[in-house]
């Protein structure tokens, strides 16, 4: 077995798996340079600050009874190929299990998705799009290939989008909320980036009310939508 790379561990959210208390394991590496990355120390894949994986599983045991549910996050989880037994392990302790991923590798992440109890897939853009947020050629591949593997396995989900102005404007937002309804996406989020280069709340502001603004078009074409603001 390859130990899965830790780079963080956070103890207790309710944010991060609807509905159920969590804890989150930060994976270690991301084959993406996303200039909004919200963990940019995750992005190598060592760390000397890294985390054992038999100290989360003795943190976990401790937690058993107490929490609901294990998210595995990133950095991209899907990179490691230690992620299906560590997440096997821990539903062997009785804990559901949840992952963020942005399909990197469809393969891997294929694999892995029986095991899974959720999934919150971030859509970072049109699949043609991709490169220019992710800085990696046929990301947007990796990412449709991986999109439409979670759509056919059943396992409950949320598609979200990071909306970073850099990037977007209104058309682009609709045209990417009725690509994805037509792809089959039901469930959707819309949240703002926030991140090193946002110069101000009144900035957070500005993005928040644009986003309110088109809120009402983006979700009709989901059976479910929120918004997220920062």
């Amino acid at each position: 077995m390859t130990p899965l790379r830790v780079g963080g561990l956070t103890p207790l959210t309710t944010t991060d798996y609807p509905g159920q208390l969590a804890a989150v394991v930060f994976c270690q590496g991301c084959p993406w340079r996303c200039a909004y990355c919200h963990n940019p120390h995750l992005i190598p894949p060592r760390s000397s600050a890294q985390i054992e994986w038999p100290a989360v599983l003795q943190f976990l045991a401790r937690r058993v009874g107490l929490l609901d549910a294990v998210v595995f996050s990133g950095g991209e989880p899907t990179l490691q190929p230690g992620l299906a037994q560590a997440v096997s392990e821990v539903k062997a302790m009785g804990f559901k299990c949840g992952l963020h991923t942005a399909g990197a590798y469809p393969e891997h992440f294929a694999s892995v998705l029986p095991l899974l109890d959720w999934v919150g897939f971030d859509i970072k853009a049109s699949f043609t799009d991709y490169v220019h947020i992710t800085q990696a050629p046929g990301s947007g591949s990796s990412a449709e290939a991986s999109l439409q593997a979670l759509l056919a396995s059943g396992v409950p989900y949320e598609c979200r989008t990071t909306v970073d102005l850099q990037f977007f404007d209104a058309q682009k937002l609709i045209d990417l909320a009725q690509s994805l309804a037509a792809s089959g996406v039901r469930h959707y989020v819309l949240q703002t980036c926030r991140d090193s280069r946002t110069p101000g709340s009144q900035c957070l502001t500005q993005v928040n009310e644009w986003l309110a603004e088109l809120a009402n078009t983006v979700a009709q074409n989901f059976e479910t939508f929120v918004l997220r603001p920062a």
